[in-house]
């Protein structure tokens, strides 16, 4: 058994497992415990933010948690299979045939990228076989009605429990001063830990007076950083060779937070309050009717995946470990299935998290709206502005960035370039010179081309 990452429920494997777990003295082992008594149906067991390998007999199994939130990434070779947790350390390879469970990660040929919450199972002799592909986890599609007070009662329990089973010794929390993150500062510090928080800002914005209220009342020793905005967008290329990824509008939430990982002092665990919006729906402000609402978390649930927004790398590049636990297996799994007016209720989003919540925090905090990281921090407008003063028109901003984030994946993750040495500048101006040398062409047209590194 190899295991990248942790597993949060260890008393209550253990129970599970009785006498079976003999002298487990880490996660590995009680993983690989799991495994010899249950196979595939111990993966089911796990909640925990891992990838894992196990060679057992002829058969190698290649798993991930139930939100992929450690990437695993193949690629095959006759007789061979290597497995990565990062798709650059893969990069070079040869197109291949695909394995089920897998999609194939652009800019890196024959590498492919396992699906969440998932297990392929691989026999290696020879040609290599696929044995089978099981799912080990999916989100909840059926809803729960039940009385409020209830929901608010099992979401208080769910999340204390995730956040205190992330505790070890002193901890960070990641604070902007919103109910999400606040939220989990008040619950580690409940659990009486010495906590610190930090939050970050730039020169066109910040929520530092919010997360100040809350880390007075909590009792944390608080922390803030600030940066240049145009610096911040300019460590665009740490972020997308940390996730990987190649979606400009979720990289403009990833961004400020790998920009404040690499800030940080060396301090080991950090705790977020990251994810919360998916399964609660609170991006969606505007979408007031219920079945739309719960249609929407429903899309959303089922395309987070690929997307990497928990990937341990983005602040593992620092030197941190991260962990989220709106995103614990039991935290998601209560939240999806709730009923939508327990989400959005008396005009309010994320009523049940507010309740749960209610008397750990101040009463301004338990009622601030929603602001999104890379809102309170400026990000996206700061980004927007720095073409605009380029000369891309308002119209062609999503696509240039679109495009610019393509470059940048084809060289920090296909090519393997290290992160400092892909200027933000550089490719600013080499996707505009490229648009401009296909200007006979539609602008739209021009810019997918330079998506797909054609010119």
């Amino acid at each position: 058994m190899l295991l990248a990452g942790e597993l949060y429920h260890r008393d209550a494997l253990r129970a599970a497992l009785g006498e079976s777990t003999g002298v487990v003295t880490d996660d590995a082992e009680l993983l690989l415990a799991c495994w010899l008594k249950y196979g595939h149906a111990g993966l089911r067991l796990c909640n925990g933010r891992f990838a894992a390998v196990v060679v057992d007999a002829d058969s190698v199994v290649i798993a991930t948690d139930h939100a992929g939130s450690v990437p695993v990434y193949l690629r095959r070779e006759a007789g061979a299979v290597h497995v990565a947790t990062e798709a650059k350390a893969l990069a070079g390879g040869r197109p291949g045939n695909a394995l089920p469970g897998t999609e194939p990660v652009p800019a890196t040929p024959g590498v492919l990228r396992m699906r969440a919450g998932s297990a392929l199972t691989l026999r290696p002799s020879g040609p290599i076989g696929v044995a089978g592909w099981v799912r080990t986890w999916t989100p909840p599609v059926h809803r729960l009605a039940i009385l409020p007070g209830q929901a608010v009662r099992q979401v208080a329990d769910v999340l204390e429990a995730a956040v205190h089973t992330r505790m070890a010794g002193s901890v960070t929390v990641v604070l902007s001063g919103g109910i999400d993150s606040s939220s989990v500062a008040a619950l580690a510090s409940r659990a009486g830990s010495r906590l610190t928080t930090v939050s970050l800002g730039t020169d066109v914005g910040d929520e530092f007076a919010a997360a100040r209220v809350v880390a007075e009342h909590v009792g944390s020793d608080h922390r803030e950083f600030r940066c240049r905005g145009e610096e911040l967008v300019r460590q665009l290329p740490w972020a997308v060779a940390a996730a990987e990824i190649a979606d400009a509008k979720v990289l403009e939430y990833l961004l400020p937070l790998v920009v404040l990982y690499r800030m940080l002092p060396p301090e080991g665990r950090l705790l977020t309050g990251y994810g919360a919006d998916i399964p609660l729906g609170g991006m969606h402000r505007d979408t007031t009717r219920l079945a739309s609402l719960d249609g929407t978390i429903a899309a959303d649930m089922s395309g987070f995946d690929g997307l990497n927004e928990l990937s341990p790398v983005l602040s593992t590049l620092a030197g941190h470990w991260t962990t989220h636990p709106f995103w614990d297996r039991d935290v998601l799994d209560l939240l999806t299935a709730l009923e939508p007016g327990l989400k959005r209720r008396d005009g309010r989003d994320k009523w049940v998290l507010r309740e749960a919540i209610r008397d750990l925090l101040p009463e301004a905090t338990v009622r601030r709206p929603k602001l999104g990281v890379h809102e309170g921090s400026g990000t996206t407008g700061i980004w927007t502005r720095l073409l605009l003063a380029h000369g891309v028109l308002a119209a062609d901003v999503a696509a240039v960035k679109s495009a610019m984030v393509a470059a940048i994946h084809r060289r920090v993750v296909g090519a393997g370039e290290h992160p400092d040495s892909v200027s933000f500048d550089e490719v600013l101006a080499a996707v505009l010179g490229s648009v401009r040398r296909c200007r006979h062409r539609p602008f739209q047209a021009c810019l997918t081309s330079v998506q797909r590194g054609e010119s």
